[in-house]
């Protein structure tokens, strides 16, 4: 799930759960650990339940571990998980989630950077998640934002010169700013 702050948001991950009728199969304590007939556990299926509790905390890990990975320096932190106790006695990891600071850059190019990151962060899992896709476009609205302030400060910077650079003439004054520079260079015309 993706909580959006002014600057921060979540990446989430959410597994389905491997008890689907926890409630159905759960002893007094609440610990999820499958029964068979008479009340008893039955050792197949808690061993079946912690053996898919065990897939589902690698999926989610390597998920998380995808948009730590990718965010780098814009992650708040370390991931963080959602656990449940497998009939086993250990924790599991179900959910997780990275957040990501969102926030614009001190100019134009630095927030098109940021967003850039931001998006590669909430795609770089191999199956990004509903929220993590709402993040991806909300890094693509930043990154358009940028781009449009981009033209305009470009069209101003064009504005106030009368006209647009011509491409021939910044040739021909770079040319003219090195003639003085000999070494290493030949003359055509010699």
């Amino acid at each position: 799930m993706i909580s959006a702050l002014p600057s921060v948001v979540n990446i989430a991950q959410r597994a389905p759960s491997a008890h689907a009728n926890a409630s159905d199969r759960a002893d007094d304590t609440g610990h999820g650990i499958p029964r068979g007939a008479g009340g008893k556990p039955n050792p197949d299926t808690s061993a079946q339940a912690a053996a898919e509790l065990a897939a589902t905390d690698r999926r989610v890990r390597a998920h998380e571990a995808a948009h730590l990975a990718a965010a780098g320096g814009l992650a708040q932190g370390g991931a963080n998980f959602q656990t449940e106790r497998g009939p086993n006695g250990k924790l599991y990891a179900v959910a997780g989630e990275v957040s990501i600071d969102l926030s614009p850059g001190r100019t134009p190019e630095e927030t098109l950077s940021r967003a850039e990151q931001v998006r590669r962060a909430a795609l770089a899992p191999a199956d990004p998640s509903a929220q993590d896709y709402r993040v991806a476009a909300q890094a693509a609205q930043m990154m358009a934002e940028a781009q449009r302030e981009l033209i305009t400060q470009r069209t101003d910077a064009q504005g106030s010169t009368g006209a647009a650079p011509d491409p021939s003439r910044r040739a021909i004054d770079a040319y003219t700013r090195s003639a003085g520079d000999t070494v290493g260079r030949f003359n055509l015309f010699a």
